[in-house]
């Protein structure tokens, strides 16, 4: 199933109140989504047949659609419950599901006043986000050439689909130099995050180090991980950080819905080591969410 093409899979989608055939669930090729970037989205980690903090992605989802102007057709509780009944349609053990909402086809224009809001929830199995070798020995991230932009000019703090075009663009750019991902700056330049990703750093006192999430999104992850680390008595400390303070950290990592938490073991020209810290919150990270929750 891994490496069959998402468009020629089999089973159901959740699409605007209704199952249909996965091959079916298509949209115009003129819809606003698709030409202005009217679209916004969630991901979500399926772990033993459940949801990992569904209430949240979809309070999230519900403010990046607000953000965007977008009046979502259902409510919070009808969009968890398609969230529920697709993984089990689709008998999703491990995986992901993917609620997406788009303006339609009924203008084409800049101006969408009138275009109809489509739902769409998908789910399917799927494994590491990265190669779980590379996890285990620390991942490679360059500097990419294009920076987090100014939190006036985007609704930065949304899950919004025109955000994602420079973390692409960040991501081929790295993989076409032997990274595997890429590490992006802000406007000012600080960093800010991976292309998918929040990032931590580990000093020498044993402290973490994360960038202030005001041009970027405050992950989900990023928040269960700062409460697993502070319950070990660990000090955590949000603050900018400049490219050349990495010289003086000795670990770091990502955190995110499909990273989890992922060891990073070289960034451009600085070094991590993939410490005995981060390796327990790696496996205590695990731990919270393989356990059985109220979703």
């Amino acid at each position: 199933m891994e490496n069959i093409p998402y468009d020629k899979r089999t089973g159901k989608i959740w699409y605007n109140s209704e199952m249909v055939n996965w091959t079916d669930a298509k949209v115009h090729l003129l819809n606003h989504g698709l030409h202005y970037a009217s679209c916004v989205f969630e991901g979500e980690r399926v772990y033993n047949g459940e949801i990992f903090k569904l209430e949240e992605h979809t309070q999230r989802l519900f403010h990046s659609a607000k953000r965007m102007g977008i009046k979502i057709p259902y409510s919070e509780k009808e969009i968890n419950d398609a969230c529920k009944e697709i993984i089990l349609i689709q008998k999703v053990n491990d995986g992901y599901v993917r609620p997406i909402i788009w303006r339609g086809s009924e203008m084409m224009a800049i101006s969408a006043q009138k275009n109809k809001i489509h739902v769409a929830v998908a789910a399917w199995e799927w494994g590491s986000y990265f190669d779980p070798k590379l996890k285990l020995n620390g991942i490679k991230l360059n500097i990419s050439s294009w920076r987090r932009p100014h939190p006036n000019s985007v609704p930065w703090d949304t899950k919004a689909a025109g955000l994602y075009m420079i973390c692409t663009l960040s991501k081929h750019e790295a993989e076409s130099k032997g990274f595997t991902d890429s590490l992006m700056l802000d406007h000012e330049g600080n960093i800010a995050e991976a292309t998918g990703a929040n990032i931590f750093f580990k000093d020498s006192s044993g402290a973490l180090h994360t960038p202030i999430p005001d041009s970027f999104l405050d992950g989900i992850t990023r928040r269960c991980v700062i409460d697993l680390a502070k319950g070990k008595g660990v000090k955590i400390i949000e603050r900018k950080i400049k490219p050349d303070e990495m010289s003086n950290f000795v670990g770091c990592f990502l955190t995110g819905t499909a990273a989890e938490v992922t060891p990073v073991s070289q960034i451009d020209k600085f070094n991590f080591e993939v410490c005995s810290l981060i390796k327990d919150l790696s496996e205590n990270y695990q731990k919270l969410v393989r356990k059985k929750f109220a979703a």
